[in-house]
C-alpha cells in the first residue's frame, strides 16, 4: 500500500512538471505571435473586451448575481478599452494602467467575497473567473512585450537634445534592459535549459 502511495506522489510531481513546461511553452508561443502581429492582437483584445462585456450584460439579465460586481466589471472593461488606444505601447507608470491594476484587485476581492457568501458550483465559479476576470488581463499581460520590437514612428516621444534623430533614439532605447514576458522567457530559457554544443568532427 505504501509503495503505490509513493508512486502516485511521484507521478503527481512528474505531471506538475509537464504542465508547467506546457504552460511556459504556450506563453512563449503566444508572446511571439503577439509580437509579430500587433495590430491583429489589438483587434483580438478589443473583441475579447466586447465579449466579456456581453457576458456581464447576460449575467445582469439572466442571473441574480451582485449588481455592484457586474457594474464594476463593466467599468473595468471601459478602462481596458482606454488602454487599447495606444496599443501596443503600454506605459507601466501611466495612470490608466495603474488604475486598471487597482480595478483588477478590487474586482477579485469582490468576486471572492460574493462567491464565498453565495453558493455556486465550482464549474460556474471557474467559468466566471476565467471569462470575466482573467481573459482580458491575461491578454494584456502576454502583449506587454509587443512594444519592445515596434519600429520607431513620429508618434514616439521626441528625441532628446543629445540624440540626433528618431532612429538613434529608438536604438538607444532598445539597448536598455527589456522587461516583457518574451524577454523573461528567453532569459529563463538561456539560464535553465542546457545549451546545444556543436560537435566538431
Amino acid at each position: 500500500m505504501w509503495f503505490m502511495y509513493s508512486v502516485s506522489w511521484l507521478a503527481f510531481l512528474i505531471q506538475v512538471c509537464f504542465i508547467t513546461l506546457s504552460i511556459a511553452a504556450g506563453l512563449y508561443y503566444l508572446a511571439e505571435i503577439v509580437e509579430e502581429y500587433t495590430v491583429m492582437a489589438g483587434k483580438f483584445i478589443k473583441y475579447m473586451i466586447w465579449l466579456t462585456s456581453l457576458v456581464y450584460i447576460g449575467f445582469i439579465i439572466f442571473e441574480s448575481l451582485s449588481m455592484s460586481l457586474m457594474l464594476l466589471g463593466l467599468a473595468s472593461n471601459g478602462v481596458y478599452l482606454l488602454l487599447l488606444k495606444n496599443f501596443p505601447f503600454i506605459e507601466l507608470s501611466s495612470p490608466i494602467f495603474l488604475f486598471s491594476l487597482v480595478l483588477i484587485i478590487i474586482n477579485h476581492y469582490m468576486s471572492f467575497s460574493y462567491f464565498a457568501s453565495v453558493y455556486h458550483p465550482f464549474t460556474e465559479v471557474l467559468a466566471f473567473f476565467t471569462v470575466c476576470q482573467w481573459l482580458v488581463p491575461f491578454a494584456f499581460f502576454v502583449s506587454l512585450s509587443a512594444n519592445e520590437n515596434v519600429l520607431p514612428t513620429f508618434a514616439d516621444s521626441a528625441p532628446r537634445e543629445n540624440e540626433a534623430d528618431v532612429v538613434s533614439n529608438y536604438f538607444n532605447k532598445k539597448s536598455n534592459k527589456r522587461y516583457g514576458l518574451l524577454s523573461f522567457l528567453k532569459s529563463a530559457q538561456d539560464t535553465i535549459l542546457p545549451q546545444r554544443v556543436k560537435k566538431g568532427y
